[in-house]
């Protein structure tokens, strides 16, 4: 099993910037990637950022260059690094990991991002 705890999120203006960290527990060393999904109030939830154990990343193409993910391998924990938002970012964000044996995909229980003047 392994356990994922958000956190981060919160009310930004425009332009502005959050990071949002995520921490994992458990039996993480089965774990070959982890990252970041959102989900808008009537939306499917959808790819952010990933980031595999060998650092290699993927985002999705409306975040490259403003959004950078990350992680500390010493201390278990994920960050999604967020620049200029737009008003097109608000959602509630998840930490993912994705992991073998069994294979299986684990969620955070998310944090709430806005971006509101």
């Amino acid at each position: 099993q392994v356990q994922l705890v958000e956190s981060g999120g919160g009310l930004v203006q425009p332009g502005g910037s959050l990071r949002l960290s995520c921490v994992a527990s458990g039996i993480i060393a089965n774990c070959y990637a982890m990252g970041w999904y959102r989900q808008a109030p009537g939306k499917q939830r959808e790819l952010v950022a990933t980031i595999s154990n060998s650092g290699s990343t993927n985002s999705v193409d409306s975040v490259k260059g403003r959004f950078t993910v990350a992680r500390e391998n010493d201390k278990n924990t994920v960050y999604l690094q967020m620049n200029s938002l737009k008003p097109e970012d608000p959602a509630v964000y998840y930490c993912n990991a994705r992991c073998v044996m069994p294979m299986k995909d684990y969620w955070g229980q998310g944090t709430q991002v806005t971006v509101s003047s």
